[in-house]
């Protein structure tokens, strides 16, 4: 049980640090200045959406190692299906909002 919990807590800090790092992206946008540099946008969903593909790929595979017995690892199977699963939650609920805002901003009287 001790095993698990500790991989708990690596992937909460791994989480926090994702945070971290989306919230000083965020800042730094904001910021007079900022660096223009960065990609479109378009190239930014595509990357996000490709690592998302990465994790369900791997999850499938961790998955079908256990299935087969080529590894006893549950809880591997399990963390990388959650990661698989929070990634593809977090896709579709920056799809929900782009939507959401194309549909306010054709709503908008001109």
């Amino acid at each position: 049980m001790n095993a698990i919990s500790s991989q708990f807590m690596v992937i909460r800090q791994d989480i926090i640090a994702q945070n971290d790092v989306l919230k000083k992206a965020a800042s730094a946008s904001l910021a007079p200045g900022a660096d223009i540099s960065r990609p479109p946008f378009s190239a930014a969903m595509a990357s996000a959406i490709g690592d998302v593909s990465k994790l369900q790929d791997a999850a499938g595979d961790i998955a079908r190692d256990y299935t087969m017995g080529k590894t006893n690892n549950i809880a591997g199977v399990m963390m990388a299906k959650q990661k698989a699963s929070l990634g593809f939650e977090l896709t579709l609920q920056v799809r929900n909002k782009l939507i959401k805002a194309y549909q306010d901003i054709m709503t908008m009287p001109v």
